[in-house]
């Protein structure tokens, strides 16, 4: 049996789900780009591949993006 779970403040309000999170691309470009340094940061920036650190926090990014508030 699925399980309902009751509508939150803003449901209530619009009667509408909210969706994910709509923002410009160069939001989310800095988003990225601040996460990706923030990896290379905790490291101590050795030893360690830019272009990794990209994509895990570009995945790291859309994951909260797309997850519901």
């Amino acid at each position: 049996m699925a399980r309902t779970s009751k509508p939150n403040a803003m449901q209530t309000m619009t009667g509408e789900t909210p969706g994910p999170r709509t923002l410009a691309p160069e939001e989310r470009r800095q988003m990225i780009a601040q996460a990706a340094y923030y990896r290379a940061e905790k490291r101590g920036f050795a030893s360690g591949d830019p272009l990794a650190d990209w994509l895990e926090a570009e995945n790291e990014i859309d994951k909260q993006l797309t997850e519901p508030a």
